[in-house]
């Protein structure tokens, strides 16, 4: 058991170094083509699924047809399921391949929690848990009709925390007339902290959420480490 709690704790530490320059996005300059040399810092992705394969389609790249994703399954083991969000970083070979904006080498694919939003109520108040989380404010956007979320986690010891993003049960609550929809951020420990802190990221899926004209964006609250109880609004 102990073996496997330091595998994990090791996997998350890798996983750290892809996070820790997630804020540092740019682009390569395409006017002249792309090299072998050219690579991307890393990005949100969602994977969606074919027959025997897969695609991407990139929050700021558009659509990415990769050429070596047999080699990412085989490694794998499996296809990553369709609607996973993923961290991608990756070298652009052209532009324009069929209906796809891009054809790339993966470099490096990291499969991100993906959920839902779920509905907080007086019942599963308990279960989401209000414990503070770990996020500074240029780690949370809103891309590809997601919000993701990147943050500082003090690592379990054995029992998995859990992350989710709840609304209230009435659309009046949750659609405020100030064209903010209002979302809220639960975190639970278990009471499980190991003391390790790690990075770790988390992508939530918008779909389910209304939006016309006059949204505005999301007014998100949650616990905070630092400053207790914060509120921030993320524009669309």
């Amino acid at each position: 058991k102990q073996k496997r709690t330091n595998m994990n704790l090791i996997k998350k530490l890798l996983f750290a170094g892809v996070l820790a320059i997630l804020p540092l996005l740019n682009s390569c300059d395409d006017s002249e083509g792309y090299s072998l040399g050219d690579f991307t810092a890393p990005s949100w992705a969602t994977v969606t699924t074919l027959e025997d394969g897969f695609y991407l389609n990139d929050d700021s790249w558009g659509t990415l047809w990769p050429t070596n994703q047999n080699v990412y399954i085989e490694h794998k083991g499996h296809l990553p399921a369709d609607g996973q969000r993923v961290i991608i970083s990756f070298n652009p070979l052209s532009d324009k391949y069929q209906k796809y904006d891009h054809v790339i080498k993966i470099l490096h694919m990291q499969e991100v929690l993906t959920k839902g939003l779920e509905t907080l109520t007086i019942e599963n108040e308990k279960e989401f848990g209000n414990d503070p989380i770990n996020i500074y404010p240029d780690e949370l956007c809103i891309s590809g009709k997601h919000l993701n979320i990147t943050y500082l986690q003090n690592a379990p010891s054995d029992t998995k925390h859990r992350i989710s993003l709840v609304r209230p049960l009435s659309d009046e609550r949750l659609y405020g007339k100030d064209g903010y929809i209002n979302l809220r951020l639960c975190y639970n420990t278990y009471e499980d902290e190991s003391g390790l802190l790690v990075r770790n990221a988390v992508s939530f899926n918008l779909a389910s959420l209304k939006l016309d004209a006059k949204t505005k964006g999301i007014r998100l609250s949650y616990k905070s480490t630092s400053n207790g109880e914060v509120e921030v609004e993320l524009p669309l």
